[in-house]
């Protein structure tokens, strides 16, 4: 009986996909729920399992192929057949042998024990009888003896001199360089006067990605990169965005962190890092700008009362927004111990489109790359994005005097469609007090 492996449903908005990799050859068996073909979308990547237990002995589809949803993949042969034989091995049992048969067989193994000899006591060997029998036991490989002698004597073999130009001896004593760290190109790896040359820059090397792959590289884009470039390109087009930035001291968060991470870290199991800070700061300014948290659809404007922080994650594929939900219910640990969570999903490729879904609201760091400043993009549907940068001490006027704190810069990118530059301001006044005076996250102020 032949089973069908068609394209399941990938999730909200999502019609296509790509056919990633085949993780079965066609042939080859399968066990039921076994992961047999693995999907690339436009925001994760799907395995799909096996519907049976059989032999895939059809693939429809080959690898880069897009098929769409409910499509044929492939076919599966043999399930019902195989449970069956399984089945009857199961049930099989050999005949049994008679009691004379069994001493037939059993009596001539009893009769080879008895004639064995008995094992002889192993008697220690003096090194004369050692040489004996190191002479009659085939002879050792000219390295191993030469080896071995080195060691026994306790003699170094001397390291080959190093052959340098004279050129090259000069402009290496001139310019102070240990010609013991250069490799000589010359004859018989003699260091000439090119090889200083291009240690000093003066004739620099190609790199190794051109030597290896030519002056140019040319590869396809993967369905996330595209989709990415797309998903940006349209929020540019159809939102009209605008970028407010501001400054935050981060002094009162920083001492809060340090003295109270070791006692969060035994309780919670989880580090105490700046994003849940943030996050919590964002909720309290969206709570008091529901605009912030709102996003249109045609002429209508959606004001949503939950608040589903994306938060956006760097990985080796690109970039991936998962989603922390229902945040104002969350405590900083359990803020902490989400994001480890999704990040890691994120960076093993292990993330699901659930986990992409759904979100409000976006904060990206940049600042962990070392960016100063910046103006992030839209998270379409989303109506705004935080952008938090890196922590630099900076001089700062603190009662009339000049002082060294560490600040952030903080942007704000928006829809000016729907958010007014006097909102987008003041929520990002909010979050600045609310860092600057951490106190007020628990106060909910």
């Amino acid at each position: 009986m032949a089973e069908k492996i068609t394209v399941p449903t990938l999730g909200e908005s999502v019609t296509e996909a790509t056919v990633s990799k085949w993780l079965k050859t066609q042939g080859e068996k399968v066990v039921a729920d076994e992961p047999i073909v693995e999907l690339e979308t436009d925001k994760v990547n799907v395995e799909v399992p096996a519907p049976s237990n059989g032999v895939l002995s059809n693939i429809a589809v080959k690898e880069g192929e897009t098929v769409n949803v409910g499509s044929l993949l492939g076919t599966i042969n043999g399930g019902a057949s195989t449970q069956a034989e399984v089945k009857e091995v199961k049930n099989y049992s050999p005949p049994l042998k008679l009691e004379k048969e069994i001493k037939k067989e059993v009596k001539p193994i009893l009769n080879q024990i008895k004639k064995t000899p008995p094992i002889k006591k192993v008697t220690p060997v003096n090194k004369t009888q050692e040489k004996q029998v190191i002479k009659e036991e085939e002879p050792l490989i000219l390295d191993q003896v030469h080896e071995e002698i080195l060691v026994r004597k306790n003699i170094t073999q001397k390291p080959q001199e190093t052959r340098v130009a004279p050129s090259a001896r000069k402009m290496a004593v001139e310019s102070n360089i240990d010609l013991s760290k250069i490799q000589g190109t010359g004859k018989n790896g003699t260091i000439l006067k090119e090889d200083i040359m291009s240690l000093m820059g003066s004739k620099p090397s190609p790199s190794k990605r051109k030597i290896k792959y030519g002056p140019e590289e040319r590869i396809k884009m993967t369905r996330l990169r595209q989709t990415i470039a797309k998903r940006l390109k349209e929020a540019q087009e159809n939102a009209a965005m605008l970028t407010t930035f501001n400054e935050v001291d981060m002094s009162e968060v920083i001492s809060m962190r340090n003295q109270y991470k070791d006692e969060f870290l035994n309780k919670y199991g989880v580090k105490l890092g700046f994003m849940s800070f943030f996050v919590k700061a964002c909720v309290i300014g969206l709570k008091n700008f529901p605009a912030i948290n709102a996003e249109i659809q045609g002429d209508e404007i959606i004001y949503k009362n939950y608040y589903n922080i994306s938060i956006a994650v760097g990985t080796d594929r690109g970039l991936v927004v998962p989603v922390l939900r229902e945040t104002d219910e969350m405590s900083f640990a359990d803020i902490e111990k989400n994001l480890g969570d999704l990040g890691q999903k994120a960076r093993d490729g292990k993330i699901t489109i659930e986990d992409l879904q759904g979100g409000t609201f976006t904060i990206t760091n940049g600042g962990i790359y070392g960016s100063m400043l910046s103006t992030p993009i839209l998270n379409p549907p989303q109506s705004a994005v935080l952008g938090m940068h890196n922590i630099v001490q900076r001089p700062v006027v603190v009662d009339e005097s000049v002082e060294p704190r560490p600040v952030m810069y903080l942007a704000l990118s928006y829809d000016h469609r729907i958010i007014d530059g006097k909102e987008a301001v003041s929520f990002l006044k909010i979050v600045k007090e609310s860092l600057e005076k951490p106190q007020r996250l628990f106060l909910n102020i």
